[in-house]
């Protein structure tokens, strides 16, 4: 029973482990929020007008780097850290001054965009892992 709980006919891998965060965080950065945004450029550009003092456009080519290009990276593992540091970056700009830090569940809640921080952040710590372009 103790060997069913502790799940130890599992292998223990982090590198397994690391494979699967980052395909799923960028696969799901990419397709649900990167490609619609690049899809709308215009209407995202005029939603993220002025954030940083900077033109929408500025901002949300900024916002389709990082959901797009560093995803398609971070899937890949290629340059990872710095993929990782962008998407972060990008995710506390989310979390901090779009949705004012809330926490609280509903509409306008940076939950989601907290959850992906987080977990960017841990990458950006932990690098690729073995299975990955950048081991290569």
């Amino acid at each position: 029973m103790l060997k069913i709980l502790k799940l130890s006919f599992l292998p223990k891998s982090p590198d397994y482990g690391l494979l699967i965060l980052r395909v799923a965080l960028g696969f799901s950065m990419l397709m649900l929020h990167g490609r619609g945004k690049m899809m709308a450029f215009s209407a995202t550009a005029e939603k993220m007008a002025g954030l940083y003092g900077m033109p929408g456009n500025v901002n949300a080519s900024l916002a389709i780097f990082a959901e797009v290009v560093c995803s398609a990276m971070l899937i890949a593992g290629l340059f990872t850290r710095f993929a990782a540091l962008i998407l972060a970056i990008t995710m506390a700009t989310a979390f901090f001054f779009v949705h004012k830090s809330s926490l609280i569940a509903g509409p306008g809640s940076g939950e989601l965009a907290m959850v992906y921080l987080v977990a960017y952040v841990t990458l950006l710590f932990t690098g690729a892992g073995k299975f990955s372009v950048d081991r290569a």
